[in-house]
């Protein structure tokens, strides 16, 4: 049964050339959805059975995330913004999905969080705080950062929000960035711990 939703981008050309590629056989890749531009959904594989979409990877200590999860492809090359009509669309099949399998938006993830290093996807155009202030992924903690921005410290609050892939630091700050703060540049700083705490009550 699924208890997780993995987000990616599809990094081709169209999303018919996306889905051509998923219902492949011998491409050895597939998703349950994927949503093009335009906002149109194509379901590919029943929630219920397992996709080959993660790959190898890890999240809050747990490995094959492709018998754990539904995977979600949005029609996009990581290159610029998500249009309007599909992230409209990616809103209300998150919605049904986490109804349905009763998953926590906490467990609502993009590619690069389960795989550092390996994947980027849904990449830094991507609107995560647009998804936390819905109710669709976890919220984001928002105390300020430590003054002490030691890697190992930071390696454990990471390991805390669920990155538990075995990666180096610089690798693993190019994950979580890529999920709270994309354009940040530069070696490890406060603001960098921040989005792995604990949210404020209410938040």
């Amino acid at each position: 049964m699924p208890g997780y939703v993995v987000l990616h981008y599809t990094a081709m050309g169209s999303a018919a050339a996306a889905i051509d590629r998923l219902c492949d056989p011998e491409a050895e890749v597939s998703a349950h959805y994927v949503i093009c531009k335009s906002g149109a959904v194509t379901q590919l594989v029943p929630e219920g059975l397992r996709a080959w979409h993660a790959g190898i990877g890890t999240w809050q200590g747990l490995d094959d995330l492709n018998s754990r999860s539904i995977g979600i492809e949005l029609d996009n090359n990581g290159r610029g913004p998500f249009t309007a009509p599909l992230m409209h669309s990616l809103e209300a099949l998150l919605r049904g999905i986490l109804t349905a399998w009763d998953i926590p938006p906490r467990n609502v993830i993009g590619h690069s969080d389960m795989a550092p290093g390996r994947k980027t996807d849904p990449g830094p155009w991507f609107d995560w705080a647009r998804l936390e202030r819905l109710g669709l992924a976890g919220q984001r903690g928002t105390a300020p950062g430590p003054s002490d921005t030691d890697p190992v410290l930071f390696t454990e609050a990471a390991r805390r929000a669920g990155y538990t892939a075995d990666v180096d630091t610089d690798t693993l700050l190019a994950a979580v960035r890529l999920r709270y703060r994309p354009f940040a540049t530069g070696p490890l700083e406060a603001a960098d711990f921040t989005p792995l705490g604990q949210p404020d009550a209410g938040a």
